[in-house]
């Protein structure tokens, strides 16, 4: 039955389970199915002739892999007759390791040694009574007889096989033997005007003296040796004149680079600088507009030109620094998965009441399928309502815009923004993405700044996406925009603690502390807050005494300028956030430093919101009056 009746230690971790567990169990079982016919067959000529058996045997051990022993096998009978076989059995598995990876090697060697394109042979020595008298091939591979024309090398004599070769075989052959280190060299067989790269080292032991050679016939190599000589010592001279144009070029470029970091911070430094002013003049424009008694008609016509060319400039400061941003490397975006649709369907709402005083018709197709692209959702939503609001300015009246987007391949989807307009020319297509060229409009009705575009194109490249467009004249264009598709499904941020910007405010009085040194913004403030007999204004001209009067009077909100005498607005938010007099009170900035990075430091910094001068006067109300319902529900 061949039942285990006895089994020691070493068996019992062999089979990886204990001994008594291996006992009354058939021996078959831990035998390898293939195996089976190897065990069977040993064991019956053991019962037949009791001449004791060896053999290898791959068994399973308690928890499944294979194990490979060496068995040797004898038999033994009791007083009563009874057989009992048993099996001294040795773990081999290292060595059948150690076989395959020789099999493995040897295998790799053949392929290697039949694969390669060098030439390969290794020759050894023929003696005759201990006199060395003739040297000959032992091994060859298949690129031997490509390098050398010789045919069945395998075992010839070198001198009846290759006499032309005579010299070169036994001049390496001579070189390693005697010394036993391997050389690198180069041959030439002047008779058969052949050249050859050869490695010779000996192969077999130190006592050996059989070489391989390893040689690649560079006859062509040779010839082309002296072309190339002639043809380097021209390129050596053209070599000079272009590290020369070189070292011109990597100057001009510093230069440029310079010249553009400049350029960048002045248009910074000329944005802040124009905000400020403008605040003023926008502010107390709008501020007419609203006044009680209302304005005249003529008043009302002077107030919508100074309006109208204050928010133009204001558009134009915002496009020029964006610009400057993007041409200097330093504007950050903020690239996550975005749903397409919600962006589209905003960029709907607010784009229908410009297309509504143009009788344009805006048609969104097929906009609501679940597509999410990688994108900067702010900056791509610039990007549409720019390329929307050209669709509608430069139509024609009662025209039309539609807009579909259609997936492409690779992971892709491209919007389409199509419209009835006078098209553009291939004239006027080679110029549409050059800064301030507004293609001939400049005394056309429409206003623009010819930035928009240019923009658009930076940006959408930025988020690794592509622009362009198709254009007719008399018939219309199509501008599309190829954005990546994502997987990723888009961060829910539509929940806030804060309360509603409209809520109305509460009718008790409250106070707002507004800590600014510019007169003009100053009296600005005033003459808003001047219309809420709720809200009660302090001021003060710098930071120390902004913080001070914050600590003693204790306003329910702070409005703080960034740029201040003395402290800053980013330090003096921080001392009132480390009072605890003060730490409650919410901080509004206002102010000029308008670049996205300025931006988000204010916010980080813990500012409860962040307006950017100038300020539009319903805007900023919607803010305060945040804040002052946020102060009431604390």
């Amino acid at each position: 039955q061949g039942l285990i009746l006895e089994a020691n230690l070493k068996a019992a971790t062999l089979f990886d389970c204990s001994r008594g567990a291996l006992v009354k169990q058939r021996i078959s079982n831990f035998i390898f199915a293939p195996d089976q016919d190897i065990y069977y067959l040993h064991r019956k000529q053991l019962l037949a002739t009791g001449t004791p058996q060896s053999f290898e045997l791959r068994i399973l051990n308690n928890n499944g892999p294979l194990s490979w022993v060496n068995v040797t096998a004898t038999i033994e009978k009791d007083i009563e007759g009874v057989a009992f076989l048993r099996m001294v059995m040795t773990d081999i598995r290292e060595s059948k390791k150690s076989e395959q990876v020789l099999r493995t090697s040897e295998e790799r060697y053949r392929n290697l040694f039949n694969s390669i394109d060098e030439g390969f042979c290794v020759i050894e020595m023929i003696y005759d009574n201990e006199t060395p008298i003739d040297y000959r091939f032992l091994e060859v591979n298949p690129s031997f007889e490509k390098q050398t024309g010789l045919h069945e090398a395998t075992g010839k004599r070198i001198i009846e096989l290759a006499p032309d070769f005579d010299n070169f075989w036994i001049d390496v052959y001579s070189k390693v033997a005697l010394t036993g280190e391997p050389i690198r060299t180069t041959n030439e067989t002047k008779n058969l005007n052949r050249w050859f790269d050869v490695y010779a080292f000996r192969v077999g032991g130190a006592d050996s003296l059989k070489v391989a050679i390893i040689f690649n016939n560079i006859t062509e190599r040779k010839l082309a040796d002296a072309e190339r000589n002639r043809v380097d010592n021209i390129l050596q001279d053209y070599t000079c004149d272009l590290e020369r144009a070189t070292a011109i070029a990597e100057k001009a470029t510093l230069v440029a680079e310079k010249a553009n970091l400049a350029k960048s911070d002045f248009l910074s430094s000329m944005s802040h600088e124009l905000r400020t002013p403008l605040s003023a003049i926008l502010g107390f424009a709008q501020l007419l507009e609203a006044g009680t008694p209302p304005p005249t008609e003529q008043q009302k016509r002077n107030l919508d030109q100074i309006l109208r060319a204050g928010w133009y400039l204001l558009d134009l400061i915002n496009e020029i620094l964006d610009l400057a941003l993007i041409e200097s490397g330093k504007l950050s975006l903020s690239l996550e998965a975005v749903a397409l649709a919600n962006v589209l369907r905003d960029c709907q709402t607010m784009i229908e009441p410009q297309a509504e005083k143009l009788a344009i018709k805006v048609d969104f197709i097929d906009i609501d399928s679940p597509h999410f692209v990688h994108a900067d959702r702010t900056r791509l939503k610039q990007i549409l309502i720019n390329l929307l609001s050209n669709a509608i300015k430069y139509n024609k009246l009662e025209g039309s815009v539609t807009v579909r987007c259609i997936t492409q391949p690779l992971e892709r989807i491209r919007i389409c923004i199509t419209d009835t307009g006078e098209g553009l020319s291939a004239e006027q297509i080679a110029q549409l993405f050059q800064p301030f060229n507004r293609l001939g409009q400049e005394n056309n009705a429409v206003e623009g700044t010819g930035i928009g575009l240019v923009m658009t194109k930076r940006l959408i490249e930025l988020m690794g996406g592509e622009i362009g467009l198709e254009s007719q004249v008399g018939k219309g264009s199509v501008f599309w925009v190829d954005m990546h598709l994502t997987t990723e499904q888009p961060i829910d941020c539509t929940a806030t603690t804060a309360p509603c910007a409209h809520e109305k405010p509460h009718a008790a009085t409250q106070t707002l502390l507004y800590v600014e040194d510019n007169p003009a913004n100053l009296m600005l403030i005033e003459d808003i807050v001047a219309h809420r007999s709720n809200i009660r204004l302090l001021t003060a001209l710098d930071g120390i005494s902004g913080v001070a009067l914050a600590r003693t009077a204790q306003p329910d909100v702070i409005l703080m300028d960034i740029n201040l005498p003395g402290i800053n607005g980013l330090q003096a938010l921080k001392i009132l956030a480390t009072d605890p007099t003060t730490a409650h009170i919410p901080v509004i900035a206002l102010s000029a430093h308008a670049i996205p990075s300025d931006i988000q430091k204010g916010l980080q910094a813990g500012f409860f919101c962040y307006l950017t001068k100038p300020i539009k006067i319903n805007e900023f109300m919607e803010t305060l009056d945040m804040a002052l319902e946020y102060t009431q529900q604390r």
